[in-house]
């Protein structure tokens, strides 16, 4: 089939930012004050990002109820829970930058809760030694969304709703723009741009038990290897320990860290508080290992040592597992979240209305009388595209990225709330280095008519055929073997077999059938998603199989245990020649030594003042 490509609809921008969560309007925002003709598309509507489900807050080190946190802290706080594998210079600035990001957002209309003397509240949670947690509610993200968006539209940039991304074009090895479709029409259209920054946001549909939506199918991941960039720690995956487990038809479906952190406790199906038993040798000066310890540090007492509860997220995951394993889980094979006996029901709906009208509604459970039934759900990826830690440009030239989607900044295992500070920091230092690059061009890069082509006739393919594999089919195939092969805890066998039965998918994928329709076509979506989810697939298995040893997220039951020489190299993801997925270790630079004594140092050595 002949394609015309002078009729494709084509719009030039400076910038185009593919992703309307946080850190694609945080970014969008700086490239429209850079004076950039920006445009901004999004898969879903503008609203309806995965940012609206960071609900417990955002970490930054105000110091605004605890004087004694600063910057150093909250850096040492995130290297730690990142197991030492994070890009040194990305938790730097993401520490020294989020209160200055976060106090704009306020200046911007943010409504933050407030504590008694008018600042802006901070509450606890797992991984951060202080009240860092700068928070609305249990509804934190919606409103950095909603703060964004508000701010956004008075700045100029083209929002482009409901539209996917099908592959980037190149010139002379640098970006050129982006082939794309709407969902709603099938049109296709051809954005001509100076650069591109990625805010896609994880791959989490890999996985059938996940907090991500429909959109999380790894599109930033699929494009940027397909286009040459390369990506970094993608065995980094964080099963977030609280999901709802019933009913099914919201299981995954995300429980608020922040329950914990107003006070609730998990128990195993004999009553008891099992976390006391898996507190880690590394944190058990700074973990209470009695009940009235706990009890203490909930009511205030800032010398008692937090509750086991607020361990970070891999170790909490790991533990309701082994709870579930050794048949002491709850009856849908979780654990049980108790905020009940601890808050009065009027605290409750205060503090987290939306966890009490999620279980009310979906779950027909009130929460402010009996426990939840929560378990580890697929949530989120430390890794992603390899960036630059100051300019967020990836290893194509052109090629930006911040969120999710990109690698660093989380190490090895993420710190709740760190999440959206990371969106807000380096969304607006991905618009910074966007408008540096752009400056230092000496011409503006074209791409060819043959790219466009070839691009629009490999996404057309699955209407013109006869038969072929059912996408959404294949889809459960391939979160079949992510489940049973590539999961929370993974062996080296296992892996091996799963990634055998991942590289068999791929002649499955090239020849999926779709109605033949390009309007409201679910099926086509799905089709073209599978090329995403697959590369997605392959990278987490190939990495996590390279890895041996357990850090962080990334647990082998045949490698306990970290090991010296992993903690001095990264796993890097790039696309080979015959379009597989090649993994490589890269070894890590010695840490510049003024942030290596921060990050060992004791909290004594580092409380008092943000200097």
């Amino acid at each position: 089939m002949a394609i015309d490509v002078k009729e494709l609809k084509t719009i030039e921008h400076d910038v185009l930012v593919v992703g309307a969560g946080g850190a694609g309007l945080r970014a969008a925002i700086e490239c429209s004050a850079q004076g950039l003709n920006t445009g901004v598309v999004t898969k879903s509507l503008l609203g309806k990002a995965h940012t609206v489900m960071a609900e417990g807050g955002m970490a930054a080190a105000l110091g605004n109820v605890d004087r004694r946190d600063n910057w150093k802290i909250h850096f040492r706080d995130t290297m730690r829970g990142g197991k030492f594998l994070n890009n040194w210079r990305m938790a730097e600035l993401h520490a020294k930058q989020a209160p200055d990001r976060v106090n704009e957002l306020e200046r911007w209309g943010a409504v933050f809760d407030r504590t008694p003397d008018g600042l802006i509240n901070q509450r606890n949670f797992g991984g951060h030694r202080y009240p860092r947690l700068a928070h609305v509610g249990d509804r934190t993200g919606l409103e950095l969304i909603r703060t964004l968006q508000d701010h956004g539209i008075h700045q100029g940039f083209s929002v482009y709703a409901e539209f996917c991304a099908l592959d980037l074009l190149l010139d002379d090895g640098r970006v050129a723009g982006l082939v794309g479709y709407f969902r709603e029409t099938g049109e296709f259209v051809v954005f001509k741009t100076k650069a591109v920054i990625f805010a896609t946001g994880g791959g989490g549909k890999c996985w059938r038990v996940t907090s991500n939506s429909w959109e999380y199918t790894g599109d930033g991941f699929g494009l940027a290897l397909r286009a040459g960039a390369e990506l970094q720690d993608m065995e980094f995956t964080q099963f977030h320990p609280t999901g709802m487990v019933w009913p099914l038809s919201v299981r995954g479906i995300l429980v608020t860290e922040g329950v914990r952190g107003e006070g609730g406790i998990l128990l195993n199906n004999k009553g008891e508080r099992f976390m006391f038993n898996y507190i880690p040798e590394r944190f058990k000066s700074e973990t209470a290992d009695t009940e009235e310890e706990a009890n203490r540090w909930l009511a205030g007492d800032k010398n008692a040592r937090r509750p086991p509860e607020l361990l970070t997220r891999d170790v909490v995951a790991r533990a309701i597992l082994a709870e579930v394993k050794a048949g002491r889980g709850s009856p849908k094979g979780g654990a049980f979240l108790d905020i009940a006996s601890r808050r009065s029901a009027e605290d409750i709906k205060r503090k987290l209305p939306s966890m009490y009208h999620q279980f009310k509604v979906l779950a027909e459970l009130d929460i402010t009388q009996e426990p939840m039934q929560v378990g580890p759900t697929l949530h989120y990826f430390m890794g992603g595209i390899r960036v630059d830690a100051d300019s967020q440009m990836s290893s194509l030239p052109g090629l930006f990225a911040c969120g999710e989607c990109s690698a660093g900044l989380h190490g090895a295992n993420r710190l709740g709330g760190n999440s959206l500070s990371d969106l807000i920091v380096f969304g607006r230092l991905a618009g910074l280095g966007a408008a540096e690059y752009i400056k230092g061009l000496e011409k503006t890069p074209a791409p060819s008519d043959e790219q466009i082509e070839a691009i629009v006739k490999e996404a057309t393919a699955p209407l013109h055929r006869e038969t072929g594999p059912n996408p959404f089919q294949v889809h459960d195939e391939l979160q079949e073997i992510m489940g049973e092969h590539v999961g929370i805890v993974r062996e080296g066998p296992s892996l091996e077999e799963g990634i055998q039965k991942l590289e068999g998918l791929r002649e499955k994928v090239a020849a999926v059938k779709a109605h033949p329709s390009a309007q409201f076509n679910a099926g086509w979506n799905e089709a073209l998603d599978l090329r995403n989810l697959l590369l997605t697939g392959l990278a987490v298995a190939k990495a996590a199989k390279m890895r041996e040893e357990s850090r962080g997220a990334h647990t082998r039951l045949d490698f306990e245990g970290e090991r010296e020489e992993w903690g001095k190299a990264n796993v890097v993801v790039r696309l080979g020649e015959d379009g597989g997925v090649e993994v490589r270790r890269v070894e890590r630079p010695d840490p510049p030594e003024e942030l290596s004594k921060i990050a060992y140092a004791t909290l004594e050595e580092l409380e008092g003042g943000n200097g």
